[in-house]
């Protein structure tokens, strides 16, 4: 029980500091922003509002400016079974790429910050 309230309030204490220190998101041209908007829309991030790896996921999508559908895995029950069935386990962050070859999954929050901004960060 204590350990429960421990692990809330400091999930509860990382959303705060998320919220005030947010960096700002990267401007673009209306036609670079409308390509990322575009390529967003294919891209689902399935996380927990208070996972710290989730939040530093969700910093570097507001830094790029990425409007990345986000699902809560942890208390939206169809997120939680979409992520199981296509991803093969809850484990959290994981990004969804939907593809016209297919869809991936893509675990472990460096690997997925890294493809968004090898994907987002030089769009102009």
């Amino acid at each position: 029980m204590l350990v429960k309230a421990l692990r809330v309030g400091l999930g509860q204490m990382i959303v705060l500091g998320d919220a005030l220190t947010r960096p700002r998101p990267q401007q673009r041209s209306a036609q670079g922003q409308a390509t990322v908007n575009d390529e967003a829309a294919r891209l689902s991030l399935y996380q927990f509002h208070a996972c710290p790896f989730c939040v530093k996921t969700r910093r570097a999508i507001h830094k790029l400016n990425a409007p990345i559908a986000l699902r809560d895995a942890k208390g939206d029950p169809e997120a939680r079974e979409q992520l199981l069935a296509g991803g093969g386990r809850v484990k959290v962050p994981c990004l969804r790429i939907d593809a016209a070859d297919g869809t991936r999954w893509m675990y472990e929050s460096n690997d997925i910050i890294a493809y968004l901004e090898q994907r987002f960060a030089n769009v102009a």
